[in-house]
């Protein structure tokens, strides 16, 4: 094994040890499904094993894995994607809503309910953690669309859990 090849594989090992459980908890939300997520991540590390010659600094590492990641989720649903549109009558809900505990499972359900096209910038802005002048770049969406499905789809969650939590109480009452 040559010296790059040692530095290429100590950096992959790196990459794996510092991101895996992002990567796969982010695939999980986007696929909904434990098996296709435990596929992606596995692909994403396969392709960044081939370009880890493009991740010039290592402080971008994690978004760049994302990013394959989120590519090669896209490139998988694209035959299967259907347009849906979230109602446009949703009413801002207040900032002081507060979220009862979720289970994972909850979670996943809610965001599976979300079309595509919200979902994404959605999972972009939490697991990526990027901007929405990123995510409208990444995605070749105008700023206000990206802040526009940012804000549906989390009022659809708020609303969506803060009737799940009015449900319980009048259960417990």
């Amino acid at each position: 094994m040559s010296l790059q090849n040692q530095n290429d594989s100590d950096e992959l090992t790196l990459l794996v040890d510092l991101h895996y459980q992002l990567l796969f908890r982010y695939a999980y939300r986007l696929s909904g499904d434990r098996a296709e997520a435990e596929d992606l991540t596995q692909q994403t590390y396969l392709i960044a094993q081939k370009k880890l010659s493009q991740l010039r600094d290592m402080s971008f590492a994690r978004s760049w894995l994302c990013t394959i990641l989120r590519n090669l989720f896209l490139k998988n649903i694209s035959q299967k994607i259907t347009p849906l549109s979230l109602s446009q009558s949703f009413d801002l809900v207040s900032e002081e809503v507060v979220v009862p505990e979720l289970t994972s499972e909850e979670l996943q359900g809610a965001l599976n309910e979300l079309p595509e096209d919200f979902r994404i910038p959605l999972l972009m802005f939490y697991f990526e953690e990027r901007s929405y002048k990123e995510i409208s770049k990444e995605l070749s969406i105008p700023l206000g669309t990206v802040m526009s499905r940012l804000a549906r789809a989390k009022t659809y969650l708020q609303e969506r859990f803060s009737s799940r939590s009015e449900e319980k109480t009048t259960i417990h009452s």
